[in-house]
């Protein structure tokens, strides 16, 4: 983020609006635009004023109520006056009043006291006085009241009151509104987040392992940045381009880097910021983000999860037109129907499901663009992994390419989690670089959770995982069309015992037969490893059949792998309008589908079991290693597996050895200091020949 400028001229700021509003496309000092909003904040000394004020106020008023007097009858008053039971009696304009002492009108503690008062007319004052005097009762003259007091004390609270309402709420409402709209006219204004020139600090060099769909955007860069160059031969540049994309891919960024590159503002908004409580209230937020948009016209507006309000309307279990969310999809739709062809505005959206949305929504002079964000290929995730890597100190031997192999289908989040996840394990480690090591295990920490070492695991239990990785690795070692193996190990991590690494040597965007085949098989050899050492099953299989039955039921539902079901499409279709997908076949159908998945799945087993029967021995081999070593890459496994020994310690060897140096390390006590005259010769004692 720019900092402002320490000389730049004090008197321009009172003379003229600020930038920032003139961008904003605000008046300044209005709130939520232009200028600082008012805030609490900026009232709280008179509102701490108010508040005591106010306790002054209802101070006064008890203490008027403790002192309020009881009416009485004239002639209660004299009789009371002639026994002698009234003291400090004043007559003032209006009113007679005296305190009355002892047990009066029944009050149970004689030293209780209390206040009576008879009213009296102005012209009966000079009556009251002669009577008074004839009765020889002392009294003292009040002087006329005061107005002004009087109206203090009786109104001044409900005045204070309704200032305080007015400063903390009603004022507060209305500035949050950013105008005549009342209590409620902060509803009705839009949330965008707007990010102007000196906050877009993302360019298109910071966005990697996606060229295709920068080079898209590119052309709306040039479109902001130069229109006239546009409409030279007629040409509309497109008003609405939408990403759709996996979570991660790098959509928001694109749209970042777009209004970086373009050097405009770049107002934010997520699709559920439009839904509120009250209907229509999101229809409004529309009309206001885009009335503010092309007043900082050439801008760009980004929906991010536009698919909150975006669905296909008519749906589901929807209340009709009248529904909060279809009210808001139309609102932008007639929105980005009403752009002028000289409205320098563009609308990004971002979606991971792009097929949900309404198809008015993404037909041409709207959405005109849809631009697939796809998970980076090997050479995006490398070129991902450079741009993060910049970031951080790494050492010279680092292969990144390595990493990029060993990362499939990981996202450009991913990647950028694996990078920092390494900085952080390399720090705590007190390295002075990022070695691989640490990128190898950040990138199982990001996919399968961090490794549980101190887990305490029973001896069995560690047979019965090693046997079960050591029957994953041997087919895959063993089976040609199968990824190449990375490693196995058997340290806990996540919610898994042990696992078994591939290396692909390439991207895959379709699935050949042979492949689903071998890799399926591979899935059951740790299912036979086990039973066959243990002669027991165990539950460590269920995700290794999760996998096998997915991929039989894609091959014969959607793939059209199945001789008996043949060239035919049985996958039920996604119809957003059903709580239940109909399947498209009968019940005979569904009994051979049925079948097939046993049968696949079945032959599958049949043939891991032939395999692991035939390489036993390789089996035990690499297991009774994983139970001393816990950990074996590919070209340990191979050496296994061609029966030679690895010749490095082991685990317990390691602990020891590290224990050992920590002893070494340790300083020996120091001696207890000698008396000087222990060792002296005695006197008159001759020298040693030597």
């Amino acid at each position: 983020m720019s900092q402002p400028d320490p000389n730049e001229d004090k008197h321009d700021k009172s003379d003229k609006p600020d930038q920032n509003d003139r961008e904003k496309g605000g008046k300044p000092g209005r709130g939520g635009q232009g200028g600082k909003p008012s805030t609490l904040m900026g009232r709280g000394a008179l509102g701490w004023v108010l508040l005591a004020g106010l306790a002054v106020a209802l101070v006064l008023m008890m203490s008027n109520a403790r002192n309020a007097a009881d009416e009485v009858t004239w002639s209660e008053f004299r009789e009371m006056a002639k026994q002698n039971q009234l003291e400090e009696i004043k007559v003032s304009e209006s009113a007679i009043t005296a305190t009355v002492k002892g047990q009066v009108d029944g009050e149970p503690d004689g030293s209780s006291t209390s206040r009576k008062r008879v009213a009296i007319l102005r012209e009966q004052i000079g009556l009251v006085t002669v009577e008074l005097d004839e009765l020889g009762i002392k009294y003292t003259n009040e002087p006329s009241n005061n107005l002004l007091p009087t109206l203090l004390i009786t109104f001044g609270p409900v005045l204070l009151i309704a200032l305080l309402i007015y400063f903390f709420f009603i004022r507060a409402m209305r500035s949050a509104g950013g105008g005549p709209g009342g209590m409620l006219g902060s509803f009705g204004r839009s949330k965008h987040r707007m990010m102007n020139k000196e906050h877009s600090t993302i360019m298109l060099s910071d966005v990697a392992g996606i060229e295709e769909a920068k080079d898209e955007v590119t052309e709306i860069i040039e479109f902001l940045k130069n229109p006239k160059k546009f409409q030279r031969l007629g040409g509309r540049v497109p008003r609405g381009v939408l990403l759709i994309g996996e979570p991660g891919c790098g959509k928001t960024l694109l749209a970042k880097a777009v209004a970086g590159e373009a050097d405009v503002p770049f107002f934010s908004i997520s699709g559920s910021d439009f839904v509120e409580m009250f209907v229509g209230v999101g229809a409004s937020r529309v009309r206001d983000l885009f009335k503010q948009a092309k007043e900082s016209a050439p801008c760009i507006i980004f929906l991010d999860e536009i698919d909150a309000v975006g669905r296909k309307r008519g749906s589901g279990f929807n209340s009709g037109g009248h529904d909060e969310r279809e009210q808001t999809l139309n609102a932008i739709l007639v929105e980005m129907d009403g752009f002028e062809s000289s409205d320098q505005v563009i609308v990004m959206a971002a979606t991971n499901r792009g097929d949900v949305l309404d198809k008015a929504l993404t037909r041409p002079g709207r959405f005109d663009r849809s631009i697939q964000v796809p998970l980076p290929d090997i050479k995006g995730r490398l070129q991902i992994l450079n741009v993060h890597a910049r970031k951080v100190k790494m050492s010279p031997a680092v292969d990144l390419e390595r990493l990029a192999r060993g990362t499939p289908m990981f996202s450009g989040a991913d990647l950028e989690a694996i990078i920092n996840e390494a900085a952080i394990s390399a720090t705590m480690l007190g390295k002075d670089f990022v070695e691989q090591e640490d990128l190898e295990e950040a990138r199982d920490k990001v996919r399968f959770g961090r490794a549980r070492k101190s887990h305490k695991i029973e001896e069995d239990e560690r047979v019965l995982t090693a046997y079960h990785e050591a029957g994953h690795a041997v087919p895959q070692v063993l089976l040609e069309h199968a990824d190449p193996l990375h490693k196995v190990t058997i340290i806990p991590r996540g919610p898994f015992g042990g696992a078994t690494f591939s290396l692909p040597e390439k991207d895959r965007h379709g699935y050949g037969l042979k492949w689903m085949l071998d890799t399926m098989k591979m899935a059951c050899g740790g299912r036979i490893a086990e039973m066959k050492k243990t002669g027991d099953l165990s539950s460590g299989a269920a995700q290794d059949i999760r996998q096998v039955t997915a991929m039989a039921r894609h091959m014969i539902l959607e793939w059209g792998m199945s001789e008996k079901l043949g060239f035919v499409n049985y996958q039920p279709g996604d119809d957003p309008n059903t709580l239940v997908a109909e399947r498209p076949y009968g019940t005979e159908t569904a009994r051979v589908i049925d079948e097939e998945v046993r049968r696949i799945a079945d032959e599958a087993y049949r043939d891991c079991e032939r395999l692991i029967e035939d390489n036993w021995d390789k089996v035990t081999a690499i297991a009774e290693a994983l139970l001393k070593y816990e950990t074996l890459t590919s070209d340990e496994v191979e050496k296994l597996m061609r029966g030679e020994s690895l010749g490095k310690p082991t685990v317990s060897e390691l602990i020891e050895a590290e224990q050992e140096k920590k002893v070494a390390a340790t300083p020996p006590p120091p001696r207890p200091a000698a008396d000087p005259d222990e060792d002296a010769p005695p006197a008159g004692a001759m020298p040693s020949p030597a």
